[in-house]
């Protein structure tokens, strides 16, 4: 089943496969991806990634596998707070992943941080290999969410824990008109400034209009085979965090 965000390319009139778009597009914007992530979210995309590692640590996983983990932000966080768990990051971007290993360098943490560059769709992992999978503003990008939330559904052990963050597009009358100015005229010309991706930071408000939210998203996941599917709204309703457990 094809879904809305699997449609919305990075590149108009590209008739590559999205995943190679995405790729190269990541590879691109990589020396400026924190600080637009930062300058476009004012920061408060720190406060989501805790959010969702509180809820990870209540299940105290201790092999964690993070999806599109880019410049590894979230993995560092996860092995911050969660002693003595070891986690892998992997991302198609050889750009992004480059960065994150710097980072994790200078954090001291290359014994419990491995990244590796790796297509969501096709994971170089065992069936039932970790016991948490996370995935932060990623799945949106995904060619076919579908083929993406199985995999993780493989890789995971049983009584394994998902947890996928991702933007969203907030539903109150009187926030979505400042939303859609923000997100469709600010952040692209922001972002076209920067990092000198004419489209990089256009295809972001696009594919998330289109990418499923909600009870949508979590049908796609329980389709997957995971249960106990639940998710909660932040900030407005601009971010939304999915979570589910493996059988």
């Amino acid at each position: 089943m094809e879904v809305g965000a699997e449609k919305i390319n990075p590149y108009h009139g590209d008739t590559r496969p999205k995943t190679d778009q995405v790729r190269d597009m990541f590879d691109s914007i990589a020396p400026a991806y924190d600080f637009m992530n930062r300058a476009m979210t004012f920061g408060v995309d720190k406060w989501w990634r805790s959010v969702a590692v509180k809820m990870i640590c209540k299940a105290r996983p201790t092999n964690i596998l993070d999806i599109a983990t880019g410049t590894a932000d979230l993995a560092i966080k996860l092995a911050d707070k969660i002693n003595p768990a070891h986690v892998t990051g992997v991302d198609l971007s050889a750009n992004m992943i480059e960065i994150g290993n710097k980072k994790v360098e200078e954090r001291n943490l290359v014994d419990r941080i491995d990244l590796m560059t790796a297509d969501c769709l096709a994971l170089p992992f065992d069936n039932d290999t970790f016991d948490c999978i996370t995935v932060a503003y990623g799945v949106r990008n995904f060619e076919h969410l579908d083929r993406g939330y199985a995999e993780m559904f493989r890789v995971m052990k049983p009584g394994g824990m998902l947890v996928v963050i991702e933007l969203s597009t907030p539903v109150n009358p009187l926030v979505k008109p400042f939303y859609k100015l923000y997100t469709g005229h600010i952040i692209p010309l922001a972002g076209k400034i920067v990092s000198k991706d004419v489209r990089a930071y256009s295809y972001l408000p696009e594919s998330i209009a289109a990418v499923p939210q909600g009870n949508n998203m979590l049908s796609l996941i329980a389709g997957a085979g995971f249960t106990d599917c639940r998710f909660k709204t932040l900030t407005f309703g601009t971010c939304s965090i999915y979570s589910a457990k493996k059988p």
